[in-house]
């Protein structure tokens, strides 16, 4: 049935819709599921996170999702679903996206560091919701790692800008 629609859809262009179908049934899943489990264990999701919690969120959660859509050692996760191509950064690779259907749909996911964000603060703030500690650990390390990462670059700009004219 779904690709009836896909047809209408995007008339130019093949879109897996059933398999985005597929992949947000299973965010939905997991994110029920994890309450579920935390209800269970008498474990309660933060009313408010302070500011400090929220800024190392999003810290974390950037890094986080970069790692997994860019990073080459985590490419073995995205083969796959992915072709390699070549770098597209400094440490990060540039991936092909293969296979139709579900396998397309994986992989528009897996290498989208954009789309990856809602995963990784969903799995960081069930981490936060079943052990506050080691969330917090893990979110400064991340941050932390984040923050390193501007400076290598900024680092590299300012080498790059006060080195000698060849």
């Amino acid at each position: 049935m779904a690709r009836k629609h896909e047809h209408h859809y995007a008339p130019d262009d093949e879109r897996p819709l059933a398999g985005y179908l597929t992949v947000l049934a299973s965010f939905g899943t997991g994110i029920a599921g994890a309450a579920l489990a935390a209800r269970r264990a008498g474990r309660r999701a933060p009313q408010d996170l302070s500011p400090r919690e929220l800024v190392l969120l999003t810290l974390a959660t950037h890094k986080l999702s970069r790692m997994l859509a860019k990073d080459a050692v985590v490419s073995p996760l995205r083969a796959p679903f992915t072709r390699y191509r070549g770098t597209s950064a400094p440490a990060e690779v540039a991936e092909e996206v293969r296979g139709t259907g579900l396998r397309h749909a994986v992989g528009e996911l897996v290498t989208c560091p954009f789309c990856l964000a809602p995963w990784a603060a969903s799995a960081l703030l069930v981490l936060h919701a079943a052990s506050p500690a080691t969330a917090r650990t893990c979110l400064s390390g991340l941050a932390a790692v984040a923050g390193s990462d501007f400076l290598q670059f900024a680092y590299a700009a300012a080498q790059e800008r006060h080195s000698p004219q060849d």
